[in-house]
């Protein structure tokens, strides 16, 4: 029996995935996981300290980490229409948002990288939990705010306003659909087990789909009170088809990701292999 360090976030969308590889639904082929959950931006974080083997990871902070880690193909948070959504309390211009305060999910997320191609003017910016973004918004501490995750469902009742889908910015621009997270597994690991769990997360996402009932009391102990209807909206719009298998076009996609990004001089590229063998 091999343990390995698992990191991912309390979201619905990863809570939904990882459930039947850590309740025993199905065969992990030997491994164990210790599990760490935490938001994204930690993640990064911990990934950039090499301390942990399997974890979420934004694409924007996974272009520093390729010559430490392989994306698995299963485990994308990939697809259409589901990109993060630059928000205000009133309308903005262009030259508004370049000089606006801007509350960012954090420096190394995928959506900053997007916020970074759409508005590169855009320099006066502040981290936050993505879960505070909104209420720093309101409360005037921001004048506009990048949204991820369930936000997207509720900004609007909460009198905030669209300025840009940075997934429809990303969409109409290159044709494919926009890379936000990934499951990467580090190399210095044997390949046997880098390969062994690469299949046990697909089988764990093939059995969330399968089993979404059996699945749901792990998601709902994690979703911080969201009322049903926004946590089965967040797993529908993040959990598709790519999180079953990137295939083709979701290699595409990634590929195209950071040969922008590199030709826009916004990030390095440490190896140019990015997928598990």
């Amino acid at each position: 029996m091999k343990k390995l360090s698992l990191g991912f976030s309390p979201c619905p969308n990863d809570t939904f995935i990882f459930d039947a590889m850590l309740h025993g639904r199905i065969d992990t082929e030997g491994l164990e996981f210790e599990v760490f959950m935490e938001d994204v931006e930690a993640l990064n974080r911990r990934a950039f300290a090499g301390d942990i083997a399997v974890t979420k990871l934004s694409y924007h902070a996974f272009a520093y980490l390729t010559d430490r880690y392989a994306l698995l193909d299963s485990g994308s948070a990939l697809g259409n229409r589901c990109g993060p959504l630059l928000i205000a309390r009133a309308p903005m211009d262009d030259d508004a948002v370049n000089a606006a305060r801007i509350a960012i999910p954090g420096k190394m997320t995928t959506a900053n990288f997007l916020l970074s191609l759409a508005y590169p003017d855009a320099r006066n910016k502040q981290e936050c939990l993505f879960s505070e973004i909104e209420g720093a918004v309101l409360a005037g501490e921001a004048d506009a705010g990048l949204i991820i995750h369930e936000n997207r469902f509720t900004y609007q009742q909460k009198g905030l306003l669209k300025l840009m889908d940075l997934g429809d910015y990303w969409e109409t621009g290159t044709g494919l659909p926009i890379p936000l997270g990934g499951i990467v597994v580090r190399r210095d690991l044997n390949t046997e087990v880098q390969q062994k769990v690469n299949r046990v997360l697909r089988r764990s996402v093939e059995y969330a789909f399968a089993h979404p009932d059996e699945v749901m009391p792990f998601v709902r102990r994690h979703a911080q009170a969201m009322e049903d209807a926004v946590m089965q909206a967040h797993i529908d719009l993040y959990v598709t088809d790519f999180t079953v298998d990137l295939g083709e076009k979701g290699r595409r996609a990634v590929q195209e990701m950071f040969r922008i990004a590199r030709e826009k001089h916004i990030i390095p590229l440490n190896n140019d292999k990015i997928f598990i063998n």
